[in-house]
């Protein structure tokens, strides 16, 4: 499977490059992909987010296992 988000299903975009001379050459614009640990369904689960997911709060960050909350004295 290609390198897409998970949430949006972002994948990457084929272009030119053009130089000075107005040669084309092909390329690829990837995503931004971070893998995250997200909250799924009430579990923890590894996924491919993008970072306009991430950033847009489309995500809800798992809390890492054996984690407390902290208590200020």
């Amino acid at each position: 499977m290609a390198r897409a988000c998970d949430i949006c299903g972002k994948q990457r975009s084929v272009g030119h490059n053009v130089s000075h001379a107005n040669n084309k050459t092909k390329r690829l614009w990837r995503p931004n992909l971070q893998r995250v640990h997200a909250a799924v369904a009430g579990a923890g689960k590894r996924l491919l987010v993008c970072t306009r997911c991430l950033r847009s709060g489309r995500v809800a960050k798992a809390a890492p296992a054996g984690s407390r909350p902290r208590v200020h004295a």
